[in-house]
């Protein structure tokens, strides 16, 4: 009896184990990441914020990224990729755990101190598991793996608002009414009080998750991978390294690119629901927005596995999002009401494809940079936490549908311009 059919079905397994242990990561930084949306509207309830106050969500959410990826990368230099996710989601954990004393004593900047702390965890999670993926079999069909990821992420975006905001927004636009009524001060303390308390039980049972989930990260079968080894060029031959990481012109623009994108997926996911309120939508209504939007990225990142690289190469993938991006965003200025909501959920297909392209085409041939390229990649997830800041500013003054219109538009020429030349390696 032959062996090789059983060797090779040991050989598919060996493969496709990393596979499935990176999907149920980015399921659980997906469900965190996209509570945002949920967050926004409660805690401006919660905590009686204005709009831009409460988009401080976001910001102080994606800025983390900002400062902790670079330390991430050479704490994965000490720990490899293994232990690395593993404290990332104690770090995570850590920060669900905040939430318990913000929610008691009702303090919005304590609730901004532990999504900063989640988004750390985020930070090194993201540093670790992009590259992983990346690199964990041919650069080529990165894009393909990378969009079975973005599947896991965002379903799990999808049901962390519908779940989240189910046990904390139930009954939210009668609340509202109440809080509008004329009420003494202590009733409306009462309210608001009972209101911060739904956040705590569903926070303690996330760090209680997250905290297994490390455990199990550590003590997992996940093989380490070696990023400190030369290029390899397609005729076998080895790729010199170039002196400094910022020598690599598809990594310094797709630096850029990575914190566009970010920045117009989170307005098209996390703002959404704000923009609804600003056309005159009850909170009832815009609460359950940032499901609309994560449905059509699972939509597109279905069409990603499917054509990328058989049909379509990544690069054309990406300038065709890019396009589409633009059309809808157009599109949701120039309607009203729920179809104008209803491009802006589009935008979740348009955006579905560009992490998975983007970060690929700007990591490739890094080598020995892997890591840190890795890290400036990640660090550029704070264009989450500056795009709706940009977006709130010029609402004040021009109104919603114009201000999303010119926030959305550049960022998008500028990834179609990515798509078509800035991925292309050469010395800057």
């Amino acid at each position: 009896m032959s062996t090789v059919p059983a060797m090779e079905l040991k050989a598919k397994k060996a493969a496709l184990n990393p596979i499935i242990i990176i999907g149920a990561l980015f399921f659980v930084f997906g469900f965190v990441t996209w509570l945002n949306g949920t967050l926004i509207p409660f805690l401006q309830l919660a905590c009686q914020l204005s709009t831009s106050e409460a988009l401080l969500v976001t910001f102080a959410f994606y800025m983390a990224y900002f400062f902790l990826s670079i330390p991430s990368s050479y704490i994965l230099k000490k720990t490899g990729f293994k232990n690395g996710m593993s404290l990332g989601l104690f770090v995570m954990g850590i920060g669900a755990l905040i939430f318990v004393p913000a929610a008691n004593t009702r303090a919005f900047p304590l609730f901004l101190v532990g999504l900063f702390v989640q988004g750390m965890g985020l930070s090194l999670l993201q540093t670790a598991s992009n590259p992983y993926i990346a690199i964990v079999g041919p650069i080529e069909s990165a894009a393909q793996r990378i969009s079975i990821m973005g599947i896991c992420n965002k379903i799990a975006g999808v049901l962390s608002p519908l779940i989240l905001s189910a046990l904390v927004l139930k009954g939210a636009q009668g609340i509202e009414t109440q809080l509008a009524a004329p009420t003494d001060a202590l009733q409306k303390e009462t309210l608001l009080n009972a209101l911060a308390a739904r956040v705590i039980a569903p926070y303690v049972v996330m760090a209680i998750v997250l905290a297994v989930l490390a455990l199990l990260i550590k003590y997992s079968s996940l093989p380490e991978i070696n990023t400190e080894e030369d290029a390899i060029a397609a005729d076998g031959s080895i790729v010199a390294s170039k002196s400094s990481v910022f020598k690599y012109r598809n990594l310094s623009l797709g630096i850029i690119c990575l914190f566009l994108y970010v920045g117009v997926e989170v307005m098209a996911g996390d703002v959404i629901g704000s923009y609804g309120k600003s056309l005159g939508m009850s909170l009832d209504q815009t609460k359950i927005f940032t499901s609309y939007t994560l449905a059509s990225m699972v939509i597109g990142y279905i069409i990603g596995i499917a054509t990328i690289p058989k049909y379509i190469k990544q690069e054309k993938a990406l300038m065709l999002s890019a396009l589409t991006g633009i059309l809808f965003s157009v599109a949701a200025y120039l309607t009203s009401g729920y179809l104008s909501i209803m491009f802006i959920a589009l935008l979740g297909l348009a955006n579905s494809l560009m992490w998975p392209t983007i970060f690929p085409l700007a990591i490739k041939g890094l080598g020995k940079y892997t890591k840190i390229g890795s890290a400036l990649l990640v660090m550029a997830i704070a264009g989450g936490a500056i795009l709706p800041q940009v977006y709130a500013l010029l609402a004040k003054s021009i109104g919603a549908q114009s201000a999303f219109l010119c926030s959305m538009v550049p960022c998008y020429v500028y990834i179609f311009y990515y798509s078509v030349s800035g991925h292309k390696s050469a010395s800057k």
